[in-house]
């Protein structure tokens, strides 16, 4: 009887290897937080004793104050120092101040419209190719990251893989990207081995000039849509889904809902993406600089590879001229605040509009 009890009584399972194994461990965690925190209180309660309170919190924006202003303001005021002063040397102290000469040098021309009238010719042709590439490249940016946007935000089979597939180039370097297009368009890659497989005339992409431009075009559509992409969708799901469904009700067809409220609500994210999208192509040239080197001849030779070329490859006059390229520098950021500006007061206006 005392046998037959025993077996059965209610068997109690032991506890399971995952147990057995997070257990330890959230105890090792437990432990070392512990230590750590007490070994900051050791430093920080005397201090905060010392200090106060209330001054706290500026102890720990120090760090990344300092940061700040090694790495931008300092930056910021050598630019300016730079682009005053003349002659070949990299320290401030040995270069001669010579006014505003260099931003002369750069804004001489018989006709601005005419490169070669420019004293500095090679700067107004990356002029003209960057103000071709930025009309290109964020008018094709704002419609095609529109539509990808719109078509990822509906019930589509594997959205979440779509999504995926179109923000991973974000994540490769633009070295890393304008490689593997090179790999593509060169003459001997893939592309052009693929049209000599089907008998088709191979094209010399990156050695022609209008194709070498339509190569960096691409190149860095296929390198930045998917980030522009993922804003735009973000400002598509803030939508509220009520007004489509009412929309619906109203008989409101899909043309309708788009200009009437979809392009509406996304004015503001649509502006953010316009400005990002158009700083990114003002400035330009890691792609350009790997596929063509700013060939053939001039054709994808852009403002900031005039800069690499003044500044660091002995391009300007003299040799290395760090004046030059800085008040180049400047007049790009210049116009890169104006039409932020002007961004801002449309943006402003048009708010003010819709609100009314």
């Amino acid at each position: 009887m005392m046998n037959l009890a025993a077996d059965s009584a209610p068997h109690t399972p032991g506890p399971s290897l995952s147990a057995r194994i997070t257990g330890p461990l959230s105890s090792l965690f437990s432990l070392l937080y512990r230590l750590i925190m007490g070994s900051l209180g050791l430093i920080f309660d005397p201090l905060q004793k010392l200090i106060g309170t209330k001054a706290m919190p500026y102890l720990f924006v120090i760090p990344n104050l300092v940061l700040f202003i090694i790495f931008a303001l300092i930056p910021i005021f050598m630019n300016f120092v730079y682009a005053v002063t003349g002659g070949t040397a990299l320290l401030p102290a040995n270069r001669p101040y010579i006014g505003l000469q260099n931003f002369n040098a750069l804004l001489t021309c018989g006709n601005f419209l005419d490169p070669n009238s420019c004293v500095a010719d090679l700067f107004w042709r990356g002029v003209m190719n960057t103000i071709v590439y930025v009309i290109v490249e964020v008018g094709l940016l704002l419609v095609l990251a529109m539509i990808t946007a719109l078509i990822l935000n509906r019930q589509i089979i594997a959205r979440g893989f779509f999504r995926s597939i179109f923000f991973y180039p974000t994540l490769l370097s633009s070295v890393v990207v304008a490689l593997l297009w090179k790999w593509v368009l060169q003459r001997n890659g893939i592309l052009n081995g693929a049209l000599d497989s089907l008998g088709i005339p191979t094209i010399n992409f990156l050695f022609e000039s209008d194709w070498a431009r339509l190569a960096t075009i691409i190149v860095g559509l296929w390198a930045s849509l998917g980030f522009y992409t993922l804003i735009l969708l973000a400002g598509l799901q803030a939508i509220p889904a009520l007004l489509y469904e009412a929309a619906v009700i109203d008989g409101a067809s899909r043309r309708q809902q788009f200009q009437y409220i979809t392009l509406p609500l996304m004015r503001p994210t649509l502006y953010i993406v316009f400005l990002l999208a158009f700083v990114g192509a003002v400035q330009v040239f890691e792609h350009a600089f790997v596929l063509t080197d700013g060939g053939p001849g001039t054709a994808t030779f852009y403002i900031m590879h005039y800069v690499f070329n003044t500044a660091f490859a002995g391009g300007g006059p003299g040799g290395r001229n760090f004046g030059l390229a800085t008040a180049a520098t400047l007049l790009v950021a210049v116009v890169l605040v104006a039409v932020t500006l002007l961004q801002r007061w449309v943006s402003r206006n048009a708010s003010d509009d819709y609100s009314t």
